[in-house]
């Protein structure tokens, strides 16, 4: 039976104003497991991307700040209470308008949204998710930043102060006759950046590999062997040296060719990339295998369970790797878990052997019901 170990960051109430389809919602949530169904378009979707925002400031997907306001509307806020790990609780205010974005904890607003970043510690896994598997590299550097700015602020430092000279240093090589020298100066304090979100980069991937591999072999059966392999111009050789091989290509092309902006993570399953070899529900086997073992690491660096968001994850599974992925909840340490579904009678015929400690809301037109 499913038992929540607290003390850790839970989600007790959220307030939710002009976000995406939701004009004005408050909810109180189970510290255990919560479960919202409706059909797709009713807000599921955007109720848990609020929550996301609470923790990471930015939604859950790759779209501008702006095109989460509801229509009509110039902006959104949220609020939420959290039962906080030291045992007391805090309040979080987040507000975005066209003019930015402004976040407060207990009435003292954050000088800076990065010195947040960690506090509230959540993994999301989402039907979009799959672009991990079959899209770019970008997709998977973002899911690599994610996991690893909030279990390392220096990290994510590291990451902003490279890409702040990244944009610098692209500038200057759109210009008519770009400065080598102010290059050279750029480049050598990018390199400074580089090497720690390297290092962190290679770290995870190997962190991950066996947590991975075991989690795919439990929610699959077994039968397939799958593996994470980091791909960087770093690996091989410095950022300086980098750059001065691809000097006169940067300078063609009036952009920065290389660098860890063009890292990568191979995904594979038998020896080959998952995207071309891999079935439908195999990639999303491993994309729920990929999300769970980032749950485990963060886990170990916390020292407690992060919140887990599960939007619509039985799509595309069979019901063998369903009765494996619940099964593998059930006997895990997990924190508190939010899980949608567009099937009301399957969540709560799954979630009910898990436990009786939990909370059933139906989503209709961004209006959620508590439903006993």
């Amino acid at each position: 039976m499913y038992s929540a170990r607290l003390p850790m960051p839970f989600l007790k109430k959220i307030v939710v104003q002009d976000f995406r389809n939701i004009a004005f919602q408050e909810l109180s949530f189970s510290p255990n497991v919560n479960c919202i169904s409706g059909n797709n378009g009713e807000g599921k979707t955007n109720l848990l991307d609020a929550i996301y925002y609470l923790s990471m400031t930015k939604s859950a997907f790759a779209v501008p700040d702006s095109a989460q306001f509801r229509y009509g509307t110039e902006g959104f806020t949220l609020g939420g209470t959290y039962g906080m790990e030291n045992g007391l609780e805090s309040r979080f205010a987040l507000k975005v308008s066209r003019e930015g974005k402004k976040l407060i904890r207990d009435d003292k607003p954050y000088s800076r949204m990065g010195e947040h970043i960690g506090t509230l510690p959540l993994v999301m896994v989402s039907p979009g998710d799959i672009a991990l598997v079959s899209e770019s590299g970008e997709d998977r550097r973002r899911f690599a930043n994610a996991v690893l700015s909030q279990m390392q602020g220096e990290y994510l430092a590291a990451v902003q102060s490279y890409t702040r000279l990244l944009s610098q240093r692209n500038k200057i090589l759109k210009e008519a006759s770009p400065d080598r020298s102010l290059l050279a100066v750029i480049d050598q304090r990018m390199e400074t950046f580089a090497a720690p979100v390297h290092e962190a980069r290679a770290r995870l991937a190997a962190d991950l590999q066996p947590v991975v591999a075991e989690y795919y072999r439990l929610i699959s059966g077994g039968g397939e062997s799958v593996s994470i392999e980091y791909k960087s111009e770093l690996s091989n050789s410095s950022l300086s040296d980098i750059f001065e091989r691809h000097l006169e290509q940067d300078l063609r092309l009036r952009y920065t060719s290389s660098g860890i902006q063009r890292d990568d993570f191979l995904f594979t399953m038998n020896g080959h990339p998952i995207r071309r070899a891999g079935s439908q529900g195999q990639q999303k086997s491993f994309l729920v295998a990929l999300k769970f073992a980032q749950y485990e690491i963060m886990k170990r660096a916390y020292g407690y369970a992060p919140m887990l968001l599960l939007d619509d994850i039985f799509d595309k599974l069979d019901l063998r790797r369903i009765s494996n992925l619940i099964s593998m909840v059930a006997g895990a340490d997990f924190g508190q878990i939010f899980l949608t579904d567009t099937d009301a009678t399957r969540l709560s015929g799954i979630v009910d052997r898990i436990t009786q400690d939990r909370a059933y809301y139906s989503a209709s037109a961004g209006i959620f019901t508590r439903v006993e």
